[in-house]
């Protein structure tokens, strides 16, 4: 099973979160503020951990130039770390990192540049829209290295970042597999449910027949 393609195609955020909740990996959503730019995006890839800081002086911009260089086929951009007094991700960023075939970017923190972005229709998740420039006011301190979000979700090296509508979920890699599987088998029975409520069955009989709600 190609499971980045099954997710992009066959699953979606809640499902597999409900998944991860079933076997104790209960704390895997990214803080919900973070949103698409536009509704229809769709994020699945490999996480690039980068971590930025407030920071005024030093070199600008930091490692950012080497963290986007770096980017490979399928991975994310996953940025943490600094307040939200600057963006975080632009329109140049999205086309460097799309001519890298990149699968996305997601920031706890600003985009800007939306126009350019959604004109690429490069997935980007963030938590809004601010023109401020990080130059002079945060930078990027290290990436590839494991980072947190606000709300204590761990990003690691390789972990698939699904994102969609409805937020972003972390799938650590090394459940990826099962958790994936287990997905698209609830998704069988989520389509079972669906049909015993549409020939009139009620919530709770689907619920103690299935399991599913």
């Amino acid at each position: 099973m190609d499971i980045l393609a099954t997710l992009r195609t066959r699953l979606f955020t809640a499902v597999v979160g409900d998944v991860m909740d079933e076997i104790g990996l209960r704390n895997q959503f990214l803080p919900p503020e973070i949103r698409p730019l536009a509704p229809e995006m769709v994020v699945a890839g490999r996480a690039m951990p980068v971590l930025e800081a407030d920071a005024s002086d030093g070199p600008p911009f930091g490692l950012m130039f080497r963290a986007l260089d770096s980017l490979k086929d399928d991975e994310v951009y996953v940025c943490s770390g600094a307040s939200l007094t600057y963006a975080l991700w632009g329109g140049l960023m999205s086309t460097r990192a799309q001519k890298l075939k990149a699968a996305g970017a997601v920031m706890d923190g600003y985009h800007r540049d939306t126009r350019e972005i959604l004109d690429l229709g490069f997935p980007t998740f963030s938590r809004g829209a601010y023109a401020q420039d990080q130059k002079g006011r945060g930078r990027v301190v290290d990436f590839g290295a494991p980072i947190n979000f606000a709300n204590g979700v761990r990003v690691t090296t390789g972990d698939i970042v699904f994102g969609d509508r409805d937020g972003v979920v972390i799938i650590p890699k090394a459940a990826e597999a099962d958790v994936v599987a287990r997905a698209v088998e609830r998704v069988g029975g989520e389509n079972t449910v669906r049909t015993m409520i549409e020939a009139g069955g009620s919530a709770e009989d689907a619920f103690r027949t299935t399991g599913i709600m």
